[in-house]
């Protein structure tokens, strides 16, 4: 029997399951979980990225509950301990997003729709990807996850920066799971590799490119002179789920289409 009661400790399975018109079977949402915005308001809150409300969750008597990364393992072992089924999905790309899409439809008995789920949004890469190539000039792109210390984009985002026609400067990067290996030791290598384009999304916190232009060694920062500092809400973008391959593409590229037009 597939599970019918289920738990999701971040916010990507919670908006698969809606797509796919299962959210009846959710008993369990994070505290995080912004999309869709109606789940808010329907779905017990159970947890943060970091913590849980462990006696809630058991009494809400979930047959599996969906998790993400090393982020969310003491929360995992602490379930499993518990007696809890725990499938603690771990991916960090543009393809391990489909791939758990895929994934979580199996487990969930509905292998059809979240197939054809995945396919609409592979068509959305691809169509970003025809934009992406035909542009005359690809801008040259610094992303910045966390601004203190400085931290570069995690694997999803620094394809999505590709998939849409940019380069991200900081590309090697993506090679690093976790945000604590993609920390700048210099500061002042973002200044060096002069981007076109800065794009923020500060987990949770509202950009403020005063803070930018305040860095000491900062002042020749290029997107400062020219305008071209931009922020992307971190559910769009920092989300490794449908967020990223939608509203995400769709953010990326209106910022590239202004670069574009105007310099």
């Amino acid at each position: 029997m597939y599970p019918q009661r289920v738990i999701c400790l971040t916010e990507e399975t919670t908006e698969v399951l809606y797509a796919l018109g299962e959210e009846d079977r959710i008993v369990g949402i994070s505290g995080f979980t912004v999309r869709p915005p109606r789940a808010r308001k329907e779905k017990p809150k159970v947890s943060t990225y970091l913590d849980a409300k462990f006696d809630e969750i058991l009494a809400l008597k979930p047959d599996m509950v969906f998790a993400w990364s090393d982020l969310q393992a003491d929360i995992s072992a602490e379930l499993i301990r518990r007696g809890v089924d725990v499938v603690c999905f771990n991916h960090r790309s543009i393809e391990g997003i489909l791939q758990m899409i895929h994934r979580l439809g199996g487990m969930m008995g509905i292998s059809e729709k979240a197939e054809s789920y995945a396919d609409t949004l592979r068509r959305r890469i691809d169509i970003a990807v025809e934009r992406g190539s035909s542009r005359t000039r690809r801008p040259r792109v610094y992303f910045e996850e966390w601004y203190d210390p400085l931290i570069t984009g995690i694997a999803w985002v620094s394809e999505l920066l590709e998939v849409c026609g940019g380069v991200d400067v900081f590309a090697e990067n993506r090679a690093f799971p976790n945000a604590k290996e993609r920390i700048l030791a210099d500061p002042l290598e973002p200044v060096r590799r002069n981007p076109d384009i800065m794009i923020a999304s500060w987990c949770g916190k509202m950009f403020k490119p005063e803070r930018v232009l305040q860095r000491e060694g900062w002042a020749e920062f290029q997107p400062a002179h020219t305008g071209h500092m931009h922020d992307i809400a971190s559910p769009i973008i920092l989300q490794p789920g449908p967020a990223a391959l939608t509203d995400g593409i769709d953010a990326i590229l209106k910022i590239y289409d202004h670069w574009e037009a105007t310099t």
